[in-house]
């Protein structure tokens, strides 16, 4: 018996202990005794929360002023990190006439060329949605005036060993300097940006491993270890390679961990593997103390609490993923097919309410039969102006021949009125399609503001204990879109339940994670309205006010068809009203006491995480982040609106 809990004991240890070569260089006694600016934090001595002792600045340090960081700090930053320290130059300062790095030829391939190449996702500064930067530093043609960095960070660490991030927690933790994470830069909300700040780029992190047999609780089977910077469409084609599907995002760039995992986790698989939270067996992570760490079901105290609230609680706000352990699966076949139809200002009103009858009708067959069959639905209704609009889905089914998949199709082609599939045009594909070229990287102006739409919409087309039914909540989207002029985006999924991963008699809180009960509705619709403007566009700050006030009086009508209902934060707005229930559910309180406990020193801060309302970015810009980071006392609230 004595022997077993030996072997018992050291498998567990195992289990835990997988790292990559990058997770083996860490910060050293002798880095800092060279450096004492890189110290390691005390957890058990950091002030309270709420603690103010009338001298610590209520502000992060900011350029220009004494409490900035040296120039020899930087360099010695720089020197503890191997060079790995970078100060990038916007890349659209090329763009603007009269600053010092203007080159006509460069801005018009930015402006022309680059949305084709991968180049905005392997800059260090940009996000593929520019707006909270500020408009000081524009993509167009022949700007006038010079570039400022806005809310880009100013210095930049390129993070390729945990040493690299455990040095820059370190510094901006003692130093006061705010501190951002970014992958890929697929941020509509601002959370990988911030002025007079550090960012741990992560997005040189492309580790990966197969693992053909891994063992956690109950969980046996494959498995994957992935480094944090790989995207989706790398991850696929190491799946091909060993001949296996693991859940990750559907758009090809989006990172395959982090910020991902963070919030809940969507792509093709989800209706037929669930969640990409629900995948995770072991997360490698920097928290705010500067300590790397190694946590999976088995983690206890503390640590229990981070397994619970990295997976689902929030991005950028709990540390730093250096790698994540997912379950993998035999490998899958995808089946797809796409439909559109249109309507323009010519057709007579008959048309157009068949056209949006049509549209509402498609959703209650993706919402109650394509999920229903492991599938996937994404779509858009485009509003194309002079009361024009076209509407378009792609629809995906795991593990279906063609002649299945058409069968299934037809009742919903016949209801509709469109030419019945042929089996000849449905796509069929490996999920881990190995012939992906290496994806564009467009930019954008988006602004998203989205609600979880509930599955009792669609299965009975009537409300829990309320007379509001699916057509009701449809006619708000068709006003929206008719009236409004917004895009609409819809994603059709069902969750599976997660299988456990102990015993019943021994499940703990922490088991299924801190995603928002919204994502484990029996059926979801994720419904956002789009706004999108043309690149280089810059709002005055009453323009965007108004722009926001506009908006939410579109989304309001579906708070109020769907009291309490939640929204996706990674198309989510920033200025979102009610953010705390909206994006993390009746889970707040218990998120925020897991930040205060790992974070006391409120290290990570993104906008919209737990925590974040400690907080305000001094700007008048509605959720831009080009200003200075403060902290709010309860005798100084901070500007009023400004979160």
């Amino acid at each position: 018996m004595y022997l077993s809990k030996i072997s018992l004991l050291l498998f567990i240890i195992h289990a835990r202990a997988r790292t990559f070569p990058f997770e083996t260089t860490r910060l050293s006694e002798e880095d800092i005794q060279t450096f004492p600016a890189a110290s390691f934090g005390d957890l058990d001595t950091a002030p309270a929360w709420d603690s103010w002792d009338g001298v610590t600045p209520t502000c992060r340090a900011w350029p220009g002023t004494n409490d900035w960081p040296a120039d020899a700090e930087w360099a010695q930053l720089n020197a503890t990190l191997g060079g790995a320290l970078l100060r990038p130059v916007p890349v659209a300062a090329a763009c603007h006439v009269d600053d010092v790095h203007y080159n006509e030829t460069t801005c018009r391939w930015l402006v022309e060329e680059s949305g084709q190449t991968h180049a905005w996702l392997d800059d260090p500064l940009s996000t593929l949605t520019q707006w909270p930067q500020g408009g000081t530093c524009r993509l167009a043609l022949n700007t006038p005036g010079e570039c400022t960095r806005g809310g880009y960070p100013e210095y930049v660490v390129n993070a390729t060993t945990v040493k690299h991030i455990q040095a820059a927690v370190n510094f901006a933790r003692n130093k006061n300097v705010r501190l951002v994470i970014k992958n890929t830069g697929h941020d509509f909300a601002g959370r990988a940006m911030g002025a007079g700040s550090l960012s741990i780029w992560v997005h040189n992190i492309k580790d990966f491993e197969f693992i053909p047999e891994y063992t956690v609780g109950l969980y046996k089977g494959m498995a994957v270890q992935v480094g944090a910077g790989l995207e989706s469409w790398e991850h696929r084609k190491l799946m091909a390679k060993h001949n296996i599907s693991v859940v990750t995002p559907e758009y090809k760039t989006v990172g395959a961990v982090g910020g991902w995992i963070s919030v809940a986790g969507h792509g093709w698989l989800t209706s037929k593997f669930g969640l990409g939270a629900d995948q995770v067996l072991a997360i490698n992570v920097v928290t705010a103390d500067g300590r790397f760490r190694m946590i999976d079901m088995n983690s206890e105290g503390l640590e229990e609490e981070l397994w619970w609230a990295l997976r689902g609680g929030g991005p950028s706000t709990f540390g730093v993923i250096t790698s994540v352990i997912l379950r993998a699966y035999p490998a899958v076949t995808l089946t797809r097919a796409n439909m559109a139809f249109s309507v323009s200002s010519s057709d007579p009103p008959s048309t157009h309410a068949a056209f949006w009858n049509a549209i509402s009708s498609y959703y209650l067959f993706c919402t109650n039969t394509i999920t229903s069959n492991g599938g996937y639905c994404h779509d858009y209704i485009y509003p194309l102006g002079n009361n024009s609009f076209n509407f378009s889905t792609q629809l995906t089914l795991p593990d279906l021949s063609q002649a299945q998949t058409v069968n299934l199709l037809n009742p919903m082609y016949k209801q509709l009125g469109q030419p019945l599939p042929e089996a000849s045009s449905i796509q069929i594909f490996p999920y881990a399609d190995a012939n992906l070229a290496t994806p564009p990287s467009l930019l954008r102006e988006t602004r998203y503001r989205s609600r979880i739409f509930p599955g009792y919409l669609f299965r009975n087309n009537s409300g829990v204990n309320t007379e509001i039914g699916w057509e009701e909540v449809f006619a708000s989207v068709r006003r929206a879109v008719e009236e409004g002029g917004y895009t609409f985006h819809g994603v059709g999924y069902a969750v599976p339940t997660p299988a456990p991963v102990r015993p019943e008699a021994e499940a703990r809180w922490s088991d299924a994670g801190a995603v928002n009960i919204a994502w484990r509705w029996p059926v979801v619709l994720l419904g956002s309205l789009v706004e999108e403007d043309p690149i280089g566009t810059v709002l005055s700050v009453a323009e965007a006010r108004a722009r926001d006030e506009r908006a939410r009086k579109y989304v309001g009508v579906w708070q109020d068809l769907m009291p309490g209902v939640g929204a996706y934060l990674n198309e989510g707005d920033p200025m979102e009203e009610e953010w705390e229930w909206r994006f993390y559910g009746g889970d707040m309180r218990r998120l925020a006491g897991v930040k205060r406990n790992w974070d006391p020193w409120g290290v990570f801060w993104a906008p919209t995480t737990p925590g974040s309302s400690e907080w305000y970015v001094a700007t008048e810009y509605p959720g831009a982040q080009n200003g200075r980071l403060c902290r709010k006392r309860s005798d100084e609230p901070g500007p009023s609106g400004i979160r």
